[in-house]
C-alpha cells in the first residue's frame, strides 16, 4: 500500500514539475477573465443604475411576492 502511495506521489510531483513552465501562462490567464468580469460587471452595473433596472426589478418581484 506504501508502494502505491509512493508511486503515486512520484506521478504527481513528476507532472507538477513539466507543467511549472506553465503556471506563469495560467495565472495570467486567469488575470485576463478576472479583468474582463469585472469590465462587463462595471458595465451592467453602469446601465442598471442609469436606467433605474434594478429598481423596476425589485418592484416588480415584490409585488408579485405581496400581491
Amino acid at each position: 500500500m506504501f508502494r502505491r502511495f509512493l508511486a503515486a506521489l512520484g506521478r504527481v510531483l513528476a507532472t507538477a514539475r513539466s507543467s511549472a513552465s506553465e503556471l506563469g501562462q495560467t495565472t495570467a490567464e486567469y488575470a485576463l477573465v478576472i479583468l474582463g468580469a469585472a469590465a462587463l460587471a462595471t458595465l451592467l452595473i453602469t446601465w442598471a443604475s442609469k436606467s433605474h433596472a434594478i429598481t423596476k426589478l425589485f418592484d416588480t418581484v415584490i409585488g408579485k411576492v405581496l400581491g
